[in-house]
């Protein structure tokens, strides 16, 4: 959130799209102010810009799971892969559990996300589900742990 002055100052959202090419260099592809809402219409003119300024594809797009960007998204790149971003995975798993094992739980899932490799991840998680699976079963994030290919 920045300070802008138009006719007032208001607090207004600044988004940010940034992009890794194939060989690992990052560009900032734009920054785009924001109006107060953040819908699948304004991420549409966003990404159409992005398309229209010459990035011709993109092979996966991170973002915070907002409803109806993967279909924004498959119109303008069909074959992108529209990933939830690991923190916003997080926060969402988080609701389900108790407050009280919130820390906790940070320290538990810390080592599947900053895992060096698969194998890793895949024992991390067995000890994430052993620890808690019973107490919380139904959390987010261990469904999509648990469907997912790490």
């Amino acid at each position: 959130m920045v300070k802008i002055r138009d006719g007032q100052v208001a607090n207004r959202p600044i988004y940010a799209a940034i992009g890794v090419s194939l060989e690992g260099e990052k560009d900032v592809l734009g920054l785009w102010a924001g109006t107060g809402g953040e819908g699948a219409k304004f991420w549409m003119g966003v990404l159409t810009d992005i398309k229209n300024r010459g990035v011709q594809d993109t092979f996966f797009l991170v973002c915070d799971g907002l409803k109806g960007l993967p279909e924004v998204v498959s119109n303008v790149w069909p074959l992108t892969t529209v990933q939830t971003c690991i923190i916003h995975l997080i926060r969402n798993t988080f609701r389900l559990a108790s407050k009280k094992d919130w820390d906790a739980l940070k320290k538990d899932v810390r080592p599947i996300y900053t895992a060096p490799n698969a194998a890793a991840a895949e024992m991390a998680l067995e000890e994430l589900k052993e620890k808690w699976g019973r107490q919380y079963g139904a959390m987010g994030l261990l469904r999509v742990w648990l469907t997912s290919d790490l």
